[in-house]
This record gives structure tokens, C-alpha cells and sequence, in this order.
């Protein structure tokens, strides 16, 4: 085998792992600007068949019997990847809670990477050991947990399988009350768990598309679990929290918050109010690769007694025997429902470090005020119609012409790679929908957004 075949099997960690990188980072980020040339916009224009048939191409046999070497084969897949993505760093690209990650967020996803510790003993990553609970700290204070605990999931669907899985204890049934527009991950986790979909009841919804407060009060009891939202994936609406907690501390009840999407308000000043009454709520599920702007995963379950995770606590005698935790050697394995596990905590870390709470609040209020600004322009607009007023950084609004033309025009935008564009249904109708997460577009990117919709309906409308 030749030299050039075996190229980039060098580790990453160690002492030459960073020689052995840094070609092939010089290599990923040529890459990344050439996919995204190729691209030309926020995704790949054509149909799915064109995008299939590409990555094929490039894909090749995917386990061939000889290698083509690391060069060819990253720069090549990369570039690929690239040119065949959505991108959330264009500002047309606002489909989705799907943020851009900051570039030093990615940067430390690439030292957390190439050390590739693990968190299910300290042997296997004594620093990243020491560095998630005090992450998890930092972000259970702002959240008004003094003295409750925590881990980092996948996402706010594990968080808040998390929520229910506690939440029943040993307890064979458990009635869920929820929104009737809270996260479809409550109804699917309650199947999860055992407990059977129809355990979950949705709760009607008020005019601002908040949980019923009335409804519920006539339902929920003792032994119950309310599951709150703290954004809504589609209007980013906020259940009233102060209220609910004070109906399940009275009632006997636990809450669970989702507040995987809102959660990043409580970096703003502006916006933290929104979010009163959380603290009260007995575990809450965060996710900060939405209004956090991390690299997928760097979900958060929080709770607000620090014995809360005690369930999960489990004795393996190769990864956390008692006499090592005796002479000082902590571990993580109990926190999580995950054995192996990233340290996803790493780049959070750098994250809080380099912006502060200040910082990411800057972002937050960005993104809050384009959505602002966005439904503005569209309550101004002849042709286009607002749902809601925006909560967070969503705008759900859609054009006059009805809902065919609604869900023809977005699939129109993305077979022209001229915009990502989210959609939703309100009573069996089709709206659509901007998730703005990226703070650096402009209101004028907004306006061409807008006007690229308005362009495509009335396309539909008078063919």
C-alpha cells in the first residue's frame, strides 16, 4: 500500500495530533468554501432526486477495498456535503430551529473531537469529568436552581424523556397533561416509556397559543405531571409557568418545562422575563444548539433537587467501583439514561467564556428584533397575512392566496435553492413560517426573504 493510501490514519490526540490535523483541517475548510460556492445559496437547487443522485456520485462504493487516501477522500465528501446542504449561516435559510453554529463553538468541537474523552468514568476523561458538572452549575443558577443538578443530552427530545422517566418513579401509570401543541417527543416518549400514548392529554390552547390554564385546573391532581412549554416549535409561545407551577405545587403535581427553544431567553434582559416561574418547575429541558448556537448536540436536563438523578444511579464494577469514588475518583455514569458519552459541556464552556451572558444575550435580541421586524412587514404587506404576533424569533404568516398556494410556493423555493422556508398547519391550513436564529442577518435580508415568498405566491397564484 502506497503512502498516499494511508495518509490521515495518523491519530488526532496526542502530542503529534496536531501535525497530523492541521493538513487535513487546511484540507476540510478548502472544502467548505468550495461546496459552498458550488451551492450558490441556502440549499442546492433542484429536486431531491438531483441531490440523491449527486452524493451518490460522490459517495461512490461507500466501504471500497482499497482507500483512496484522506486528502481525496475528505475533500472530496466535504465538498459535497457542502455543496448538498441547508445552510443556516444564509440568511434565507429559515425553515427550521436550526441555528449557524459560532465558529468558536466548532473550534472547541474540534478539540473535544480529537481528545475524544468519555464521561461514563473518570479514567476516561478526568478533565471533561470535572467540566460538565460545572457547566451544568452555571446553567441550573441561571435557570434558578441554587442547588440542583443536571447532565447534558442529545436534545429536548432525551430531556424530556428524562422529565417523564422521573416523574414516574416507580409508579406503573402516570396521567401527562401538555399543550395540545406541545412537542410531539411528550406523546412519543410516554410510548417510550411504557405508559402508552393515551396517557398524555392535550390541553387546548388560548388565542395566544398558551396552555389553557382553566382547562387544565379542572383535570389535573395529584400524582400528576403537567408538561409545560417554554416555546412552542412553531409560534414560539410561552404557557403561563408562574401559574402552572403554583396549580401543581397545590395540587400535588410535578412540572416538567420544555423549554428547548425558549430556554435561550434567559440570557437576554429583555426576554428572561418571559420566562418567570421556571425556577419553580421541577425539571426543566434546554437545548442550546437552537438559541444557543452550538454544533448539534448540546441539549441540557436540569432539576431542581439535587438528589433528583438518584434513579439512574448504577454500580459497574469497571467503570465506577466504590472504593475508586471512596478515594476521591468521581463519576458521571448515574446522570445520564447514555453510557458513553461526549463532552458536550466542552464547548459551552468556551462558549459562556467568550461571549458571557451579555454576549449571548446581544444574540438573542437580534434575532428577536428581526422577528420583529419581519411581522411588521408582513402586516404591511398586501399579500401576505401574520398568524401571531412573534414571542421569540418565529413569524408564522402565509400568503393570501390559501394554503395550496402556501405549500406550493415554499416547495418552490426550495427546488429554485432560493430560501428555506418552514411551514405549519393551523386548524388543517397551511401557513409558513421563519425561524430567524441567525444574528447576523439584517432587516434588509428579511425584506428579501419576504419579498421571495410574495414573488413565488403570486407565481402560484397567476401561473
Amino acid at each position: 500500500m502506497t503512502g498516499t493510501l494511508v495518509t490521515g490514519t495518523e491519530l488526532a490526540g496526542g502530542t503529534e495530533g496536531p501535525k497530523a490535523l492541521a493538513p487535513l483541517l487546511a484540507v476540510a475548510l478548502g472544502a467548505l468554501a468550495t461546496g459552498a460556492r458550488l451551492r450558490g445559496g441556502p440549499l442546492p437547487a433542484g429536486p431531491p432526486a438531483a441531490v440523491a443522485a449527486s452524493v451518490a456520485h460522490a459517495l461512490g462504493d461507500p466501504l471500497p477495498a482499497v482507500g483512496a487516501g484522506a486528502d481525496l477522500a475528505l475533500g472530496e465528501l466535504a465538498t459535497a456535503l457542502a455543496a448538498g446542504t441547508a445552510d443556516p449561516a444564509d440568511p434565507r435559510c429559515a425553515g427550521h430551529l436550526h441555528c449557524p453554529p459560532l465558529a468558536v463553538a466548532v473550534a472547541a468541537e474540534v478539540v473535544a473531537a480529537a481528545l475524544n474523552p468519555s464521561l461514563d468514568s473518570w479514567d476516561q476523561g478526568p478533565s471533561a469529568t470535572e467540566l460538565e458538572p460545572r457547566v451544568i452549575r452555571a446553567l441550573a443558577e441561571l435557570v434558578g436552581y441554587p442547588a440542583g443538578t443536571g447532565v447534558m443530552t442529545s436534545g429536548g427530545t432525551e430531556s424530556n424523556l428524562m422529565g417523564l422517566l422521573l416523574a414516574r418513579g416507580d409508579a406503573r401509570r402516570l396521567r401527562v397533561f401538555c399543550s395540545e401543541i406541545a412537542h410531539f417527543s411528550v406523546r412519543r416518549n410516554a410510548g417510550i416509556l411504557g405508559l402508552g400514548e393515551d396517557a398524555v392529554t392535550p390541553i387546548p390552547v388560548d388565542a395566544a397559543y398558551r396552555l389553557d390554564l382553566a382547562a387544565l385546573r379542572e383535570r389535573v391532581g395529584a400524582g400528576d405531571l403537567v408538561v409545560a412549554t417554554a416555546g412552542t416549535t412553531d409560534f414560539g409561545s410561552i404557557d403561563p409557568l408562574p401559574e402552572i407551577t403554583g396549580l401543581c405545587a397545590v395540587r400535588g403535581a410535578r412540572c416538567h418545562v420544555d423549554a428547548a427553544y425558549g430556554g435561550g431567553a434567559l440570557f437576554s434582559d429583555r426576554l428572561a422575563p418571559l420566562l418567570a416561574g421556571l425556577d419553580r418547575a421541577d425539571t426543566v429541558a434546554l437545548d442550546l444548539h437552537k438559541l444557543g448556537w452550538q454544533p448539534v448536540a448540546a441539549g441540557v436536563f436540569l432539576a431542581r433537587d439535587a438528589a433528583a438523578l438518584d434513579p439512574l444511579a448504577r454500580r459497574v464494577a469497571y467503570l465506577n467501583p466504590a472504593d475508586d469514588e471512596h478515594a476521591g475518583y468521581p463519576s458521571l455514569l448515574g446522570h445520564s439514561l447514555r453510557t458513553t458519552r461526549r463532552v458536550d459541556a466542552f464547548k459551552l464552556a468556551v462558549t459562556f467564556r467568550a461571549l458571557g451572558r451579555a454576549g449571548l444575550g446581544r444574540l438573542v435580541d437580534a434575532c428577536h428584533e428581526l422577528a420583529c421586524h419581519a411581522a411588521a412587514r408582513i402586516v404591511a404587506h398586501p399579500d401576505l397575512e401574520l398568524a401571531a404576533d412573534p414571542v421569540l424569533t418565529t413569524v408564522v404568516f402565509r400568503h393570501r392566496g390559501g394554503g395550496r398556494v402556501n405549500a406550493v410556493l415554499r416547495r418552490r423555493l426550495l427546488e429554485r435553492g432560493a430560501a428555506v422556508v418552514g411551514r405549519t398547519e393551523i386548524e388543517g391550513v397551511v401557513w409558513l413560517k421563519l425561524t430567524l436564529l441567525n444574528p447576523h442577518a439584517t432587516a434588509d435580508d428579511v425584506d428579501a426573504l419576504l419579498a421571495a415568498v410574495a414573488e413565488a405566491g403570486a407565481a402560484v397564484v397567476r401561473p
